[in-house]
């Protein structure tokens, strides 16, 4: 039997208890239930923990995902960052529900040109679009040589413009792409 059983329901009750072992700070014994006694740590049942960046801004907050039964259970900061000593953003701090929430779409929609209605269509058939309409720009527009015979290699059919949410590593690699397709146009808002 615990020290909580034991107890009248109405000495359970916290303010009681607080005045009773007269805790004027209700720091001591008396701001414990039952409960409170028995909770552990979602962190403490994890499989595994994986090192990672917050998806935010340029910081670079250094984050430790941990995983349970390959599902994140949790996302904290990593004290061990030279950045952020395990401190988070309010937006860092709210990764685990950019991750896990319910109100993440997890379906491609499109809507057909001069269509008003949006259709659910597999992500497979959404990236096969996207690489086609992508090539399809590129070879429109495509400039070999310039009227001096001077060599282009060039297409200002598209654009890219990077959001503030890419880290380094994700902007580099994106630059290495659109200049290997020719683009010449690449800019990134995080600098407007």
């Amino acid at each position: 039997m615990s020290r909580f059983e034991s107890l009248d329901p109405i000495l359970k009750w916290p303010v009681l208890r607080q005045a009773r072992r007269r805790d004027l700070t209700a720091l001591g014994d008396s701001a414990f239930s039952e409960r409170s006694m028995t909770l552990t740590p979602r962190t403490s049942e994890a499989d595994r923990v994986v090192k990672s960046i917050c998806p935010y801004c340029a910081v670079g907050c250094a984050q430790l995902v941990y995983v349970k039964d390959d599902r994140i259970t949790d996302i904290e900061g990593d004290p061990d960052s030279p950045i952020s000593e395990g401190c988070l953003c309010p937006k860092g701090a709210a990764t685990f529900q950019l991750v896990t929430g319910t109100h993440r779409v997890h379906d491609v929609l499109y809507r057909k040109p001069y269509g008003t209605d949006w259709e659910t269509i597999p992500l497979e058939k959404a990236m096969d679009m996207v690489a086609e309409r992508t090539k399809k720009a590129r070879d429109d527009a495509w400039e070999h040589t310039a009227d001096d015979g001077s060599p282009l290699r060039r297409t200002r059919g598209f654009a890219h413009l990077g959001g503030a949410t890419l880290d380094n590593e994700e902007n580099y690699l994106i630059k290495k792409l659109f200049t290997a397709l020719g683009a010449i146009q690449i800019e990134n808002q995080a600098r407007i």
